[in-house]
């Protein structure tokens, strides 16, 4: 067991709360105990004081243990499908029914019961109207082609409601899915706990996404809005299923039905910024070669006679004066540039910045989104940011991260492609593997212009390579 990683997993505080909460159960039920001796010997001063005593624990025990089991088992029950869940309200006009009825009972005052009776009414009608609001209700969700972090997204959002007698009313869509497989915090609990326990803890939470709010679906009708979703990181969030919500009529009951849906995998492109000083830098012509062909470029092709339909400032006066005709010259065309774009993973852990364990999970468990490094985010960002500006200058580019190499290729299919492989790639901790095949790639496309986007290493490439590079720190 590493005990470093159980220091962050069990703080010294949640050991002390632990004993405390242990002491104050143990010492509660000591005195319960205690009362009923006293009660069955006699002895009237000892039971006195012990049930005094034993309800200041109980008060305690309602303070400072029962609320987080009830956080505790609220997170449990959202990940179940319950059909329904009280709301704070519900919780408190069930309190109030209870302190109702148990003195209605106790006085056998007509009036409490009546006031019992309004109480339960209200319960009952809003349970049952909360229900039939969500029955036969549809959704469907479109998103766009492309997804970009930190950028709105447009999402198109429609219910429909099947029901020929009743509307429904406050209704909340919501998408639920994955965004990785195992937990972020999983490899740490390997670490420190039982495989069986780590396993279970180790599981990635369901995290879910709130699409959009309708007031007021008539019946047979289809209600259709257009939302805006920010994404606050790249990667992979894999769709499960849709959640209706409502809180209707009296907000006493958050009714909840879940809804299949289709398999998709929405992928989330690293964001795109400008370029910093480094790439403004770049020489324009940055992996541009000539071939032989006429064009419009800056290489000189060949020398012939003037015809009447050329550009007379192509005019070579020099050789028009030794052949005493007119020569124009030809320049070869120039083909379009060749960026081959180096993204290396590989990158040091700083615990300085890193979340303890504890943290990584109750950060899940609360729906954020939380990131293995976010220096390896803006790596990732600034390689996607250099080959969508060649992209945009009609520039053949290819992609190469770690030992993958893509193929050399243009357009925005292309670019969309690297951009995936971008969101799908993972940090690599800690890693001395020198990149060999890097060499190897380089040596096949000797007419590129490279770009090596790296943590600071030199990636064991060696002295000639690196003197080819534009090496870009993130």
């Amino acid at each position: 067991m590493n005990l470093k990683l159980a220091s962050q997993l069990f703080s010294f505080r949640d050991l002390r709360n632990a004993a405390l909460g242990g002491a104050v159960v143990l010492g509660g039920l000591a005195l319960a105990g205690v009362t009923l001796y006293a009660h069955q010997t006699g002895n009237i001063r000892l039971a006195g004081i012990a049930a005094g005593a034993s309800l200041v624990f109980v008060l305690i025990i309602l303070v400072f243990v029962v609320p987080p089991l009830v956080r505790n088992a609220g997170r449990e029950a959202s990940q179940m499908n319950l059909p329904f869940e009280f709301t704070t309200g519900g919780a408190i006009m069930l309190v109030l029914i209870l302190i109702v009825g148990f003195s209605a009972w106790n006085t056998g005052n007509n009036l409490l019961f009546i006031v019992l009776s309004f109480l339960i009414a209200t319960m009952i009608v809003g349970f049952f109207a909360g229900s039939i609001c969500l029955k036969k209700l549809d959704i469907k969700m479109r998103f766009p082609d492309t997804i970009f972090a930190e950028e709105p997204t447009q999402i198109l959002v429609s219910i429909t409601n099947r029901k020929r007698l009743f509307p429904a009313f406050s209704v909340v869509a919501e998408v639920r899915g994955k965004e990785r497989e195992r937990s972020i915090a999983a490899d740490d609990l390997d670490a420190i706990l039982p495989k069986w326990i780590a396993r279970r803890l180790g599981q990635a939470p369901v995290i879910r996404r709130t699409l959009s709010h309708f007031v007021y679906i008539g019946r047979k009708e289809t209600v259709e809005v257009k939302t805006a979703h920010i994404f606050p990181h790249r990667g992979k969030l894999t769709i499960r299923d849709f959640e209706l919500s409502t809180k209707f009529p009296f907000g006493f009951f958050r009714h909840r039905r879940r809804l299949p849906a289709k398999a998709a995998e929405l992928i989330v492109f690293p964001k795109i910024e400008a370029f910093g000083p480094e790439l403004d830098q770049t020489p324009m012509n940055a992996g541009e070669h000539s071939v032989g062909r006429r064009g419009v470029g800056q290489d000189l092709l060949a020398l012939r006679n003037y015809q009447p339909q050329d550009d007379l400032r192509r005019i070579d006066w020099k050789a028009t004066a030794r052949t005493m005709h007119l020569t124009v010259r030809e320049y070869a065309d120039e083909d379009e540039k060749r960026v081959t774009v180096i993204f290396d993973t590989r990158i040091a852990k700083d615990p300085g910045k890193e979340l303890p364990v504890r943290e990584k999970i109750a950060a899940e468990q609360g729906g954020k989104t939380v990131v293995s490094s976010e220096q390896f985010e803006a790596g990732a960002s600034l390689a996607a940011s250099v080959i969508a500006h060649f992209t945009a200058e009609n520039a053949s580019f290819q992609l190469v991260i770690d030992h993958d190499a893509g193929k050399l290729d243009t357009g925005r299919s292309h670019l969309y492609e690297s951009l995936k492989r971008l969101a799908l790639a993972e940090p690599n901790f800690n890693s001395t593997e020198p990149h060999t095949d890097l060499e190897r790639i380089l040596n096949e496309t000797d007419d590129c212009y490279y770009f090596l986007v790296t943590s600071g290493g030199s990636i064991g490439l060696s002295s000639g390579i690196m003197q080819r590079l534009k090496k870009l720190t993130f």
